[in-house]
């Protein structure tokens, strides 16, 4: 992979940006030294295949196979495989029908869904006709295969344990609201990429085990803390992508430049443009209507023989396959050309820019509080006895349970 050499006009911005890090951000940084208990066991839910045809699991131990009631119905035996299929308004598995089933692995063994290998157990279920398999997994042992899912394990063990502690506080974000859904998050990225035990490796269990329990809070609660590959030269405040502003989300100079994505061009024929974007016919005219600061689109209007079409940025780029929406579309005869800069929606940490940082001896508390102003790093466990305690003290309100 071919590393891009940072702009000579990178300078001023970036340099006093690092000056602040250097003699700042490390007054900033804040996290308790209460220790979350090694059994404290907190599950992620997390879906694997959603409205799939259907779903192939199994164990790597023999796998005690239970109804959705948790009544037991039968084993899987060692190494063996089964596929889940809809069955009028269940499933099925193997000879056994039921309204959903739980595959769980005996023995601190491991369970098979569909091509890879994850840890926890498996729920399987019928939605809307087809199959969903939903991994029940611990955090911790979760986070394993973001981490290992979100940044090549190669990269500094300080931008790794950033990439945990970010990853954690997402998670813990969204589990705090999908208690009524069948999943808290999916696998894509459309949440955070969950690769399984294929995305483990040593420096990635070492990343999440060192910052154990520690988690991203704002006001006393956990932060959405977003994060994207490369911001193209700084990141965005939320309220130019989300509409609504976040107090922890604000543009900063980012450390992106030796990102392979931190430039980058696409170009489409007259036809296949057409085809991406139809009802446009072939393409006269391109005018950004709005855009952030930085230079996102938020809004283009696309001018063709056969008619108008004004998108959003989001739409532009899931359109036509685009890294970021932080570009500009050209027409030059039958050719569109879309310049742009960057990786993702460019929210909160840049992985590239933590890298850099990292590199440049930064710790994973500087490189946070950085990426997500006025944050601080606290421990789980403290900030669920914190909750209990804002419960008890107001009236008519129960105690919040403990994680």
């Amino acid at each position: 992979m071919t590393l891009l050499r940072q702009p000579l006009g990178f300078g001023l911005r970036a340099s006093r940006a690092l000056v602040y890090l250097k003699y700042s951000l490390s007054l900033s940084v804040l996290w308790w030294l209460v220790a979350l208990p090694a059994q404290a066991m907190v599950e992620m839910r997390v879906a694997i295949g959603d409205r799939l045809s259907q779903v192939t699991v199994g164990s790597s131990t023999p796998a005690v196979v239970k109804n959705q009631a948790g009544q037991g119905v039968g084993q899987i035996p060692q190494g063996r495989s089964v596929v889940v299929s809809p069955d009028g308004g269940g499933v099925r598995l193997a000879d056994w029908r039921s309204q959903a089933f739980w595959v769980e692995p005996t023995g601190g063994g491991y369970v098979f869904i569909n091509d890879s290998w994850y840890r926890g157990r498996v729920l399987v279920m019928p939605v809307e006709g087809k199959v969903t398999a939903v991994n029940w997994v611990d955090l911790e042992a979760y986070l394993y295969g973001v981490v290992g899912g979100e940044m090549p394990a190669s990269w500094p063990q300080e931008a790794l344990k950033a990439q945990a502690v970010a990853a954690r506080s997402y998670a813990l974000y969204r589990r705090d609201r999908t208690q009524g859904q069948l999943f808290d998050v999916d696998s894509t990225t459309a949440s955070q990429v969950y690769r399984g035990m294929a995305g483990e490796a040593t420096s990635v269990q070492a990343a999440v085990n060192a910052t154990q329990g520690q988690v991203l809070t704002y006001g006393g609660s956990v932060i959405e803390a977003v994060f994207h590959s490369s911001s193209g030269g700084y990141t965005e405040n939320s309220e130019d992508i989300w509409q609504r502003p976040t107090p922890y989300l604000r543009g900063v100079a980012d450390f992106d430049q030796e990102a392979p994505v931190f430039r980058w061009s696409e170009t489409f024929s007259a036809e296949q443009f057409s085809q991406r974007i139809p009802g446009i016919g072939r393409l006269q005219a391109v005018t950004t209507e709005r855009a952030t600061p930085r230079g996102r689109i938020v809004s283009i209007r696309l001018q063709g023989t056969a008619g108008t079409r004004v998108l959003t940025g989001t739409e532009l780029r899931a359109a036509l396959g685009l890294r970021s929406t932080l570009g500009s579309v050209s027409v030059a005869g039958d050719t569109i050309r879309v310049d742009g800069r960057g990786y993702g929606h460019g929210l909160g940490m840049s992985q590239w820019g933590a890298r850099a940082l990292a590199g440049r001896g930064y710790s994973y508390q500087q490189i946070l509080a950085y990426y997500y102003q006025g944050s601080v790093l606290s421990n789980l466990r403290l900030t669920a006895l914190q909750k209990q305690e804002r419960a008890l003290a107001a009236p008519g309100l129960q105690a919040v349970p403990l994680l």
